[in-house]
C-alpha cells in the first residue's frame, strides 16, 4: 500500500506539472494575478522578513522586477519562504512558479531535477568563517575540527570533497535550517561554519565583528532564478529580466533618470524604454516591460547596493558581481 501511495502521488505531481506547462506560466500568473516566488526562509541581502512580515533582498527585488515586467507593479508577487530541502519539490509540483533563493546552477538540477536556470544573478563561493579568538588561518588548519553546515545545498557536497582532496580530517554538523546552524556555531558546538561566503557577511553585523572569514574560496557558486522544464517562454522573460536589470545598468538608465529618456535619439535606449517596437511583444510583454522594471524597482547596480552592497549593512563589494567593463562579469546581450 506504502508503495502504490508514493505511485499515485508521483503520477498526480507529474499530471500538475503537465497541465501547468500546457497551459504556461505566464498564462497561470496572469490568471491568478500574481507570480508565486520561492524565496528562503530568512537570509538578510538576499531574502528575509522584517517584523511586519515585508519581504526585501536581492532575490526578492528580483521578483518584484518580474513582476514590473509583467504586471506594471512590483507588487503582485507572493512570497513563499522554503528551506533548502522544501525548494526544488516546491518547484517541481508548481506550488511556486520561480525559485529566486540564493540557488546553486549546476548540471545535476539542470538535468535530473527538470529546470532551467536564468543568467546569474551573484556569482559567489563558498568560504569558512571562525572566531576571532581561533588559532586557524587556513581552511587546512581545519583537520579534525568541527564544522557546522546547512542539510541538502552544494555547501555539504563541496565540504566533503575539497576534505578528501586535501586529505583533512573531517567532522560535521549538518542543520535543516539556516538559522539553526549559524546558532550552533555562534554557540561554541562547532569550530567553524561553512556557507556562501556572501551569507557569512552577516556575522560580523550581528554580532560585532567577532569573527574571520578565511582566504579559501572552494567553489563556484553561481547564484540564478531557477523555472521548469518545458516553458521556454517563461524562461524567456526569466533570463531577460535578468538581463534588463544588467542593461539598465550598462546604458547608465536607473530608478531616477529613466524617465528622462523616453525620447532620447539613442537607439539602444529607444528599444529599452519601449519608444520602438518589437521586444515587448517578443516576449509577449507590454513595449514598456522594461522601463518598468527600471522605473520601478531599479537597475542591478542599485539593487545590489541596496540589499548587499555599500548601501545595506552587508557592506560587500561589487568584485565578480561589477559589470564587464569594470572586470566583473555581468553582462547583457543586446537587446534588439
Amino acid at each position: 500500500m506504502k508503495f502504490l501511495s508514493i505511485v499515485f502521488i508521483s503520477l498526480f505531481l507529474i499530471m500538475q506539472i503537465s497541465q501547468t506547462v500546457k497551459a504556461g506560466t505566464l498564462a497561470n500568473v496572469k490568471k491568478n494575478k500574481l507570480i508565486k516566488c520561492g524565496v528562503s526562509t530568512g537570509l538578510v541581502g538576499f531574502s528575509a522578513p522584517n517584523s511586519k512580515g515585508k519581504w526585501s533582498g536581492l532575490d526578492v527585488d528580483f521578483c518584484k522586477a518580474l513582476s514590473s515586467a509583467i504586471f506594471g507593479s512590483p507588487n503582485k508577487v507572493k512570497f513563499i519562504p522554503l528551506s533548502a530541502q522544501q525548494r526544488f519539490t516546491a518547484l517541481q509540483s508548481g506550488e511556486v512558479d520561480i525559485l529566486s533563493r540564493n540557488t546553486t546552477r549546476n548540471l545535476s538540477r539542470e538535468t535530473n531535477l527538470g529546470f532551467n536556470f536564468a543568467p546569474v544573478m551573484y556569482y559567489d563561493g563558498q568560504a569558512f568563517i571562525v572566531k576571532k579568538k581561533s588559532k586557524a588561518k587556513s581552511v587546512k588548519d581545519l583537520s579534525g575540527a568541527t564544522i557546522c553546515t546547512q542539510q541538502g545545498t552544494s555547501t555539504e557536497q563541496n565540504l566533503a570533497a575539497y576534505f578528501r582532496k586535501h586529505k583533512l580530517k573531517l567532522k560535521v554538523k549538518v542543520f535543516e535550517s539556516f538559522e539553526e546552524s549559524t546558532k550552533t556555531f555562534v554557540q561554541g558546538a562547532c569550530d567553524a561554519y561553512t556557507s556562501d561566503k556572501s551569507s557569512l557577511a552577516i556575522f560580523n553585523v550581528k554580532f560585532k565583528s567577532g569573527f574571520k572569514i578565511l582566504p579559501e574560496i572552494i567553489s563556484k557558486e553561481p547564484l540564478a532564478p531557477a523555472v521548469r522544464h518545458g516553458d521556454d517562454q517563461w524562461l524567456d522573460i526569466v533570463s531577460w529580466t535578468v538581463y534588463a536589470l544588467v542593461a539598465a545598468e550598462e546604458l547608465g538608465l536607473n530608478s531616477k533618470n529613466i524617465h528622462k529618456h523616453l525620447k532620447s535619439r539613442d537607439l539602444n535606449i529607444r528599444k529599452f524604454v519601449g519608444a520602438t517596437k518589437g521586444n515587448g511583444k517578443a516576449l509577449g510583454l507590454s513595449k514598456r516591460w522594461s522601463y518598468n522594471i527600471v522605473k520601478q524597482v531599479g537597475n542591478y547596480g542599485e539593487i545590489f547596493s541596496k540589499n548587499v552592497g555599500k548601501k545595506s549593512i552587508l557592506k560587500i563589494k561589487r568584485g565578480l558581481n561589477n559589470l564587464w567593463t569594470k572586470s566583473g562579469l555581468m553582462y547583457s546581450p543586446p537587446m534588439k
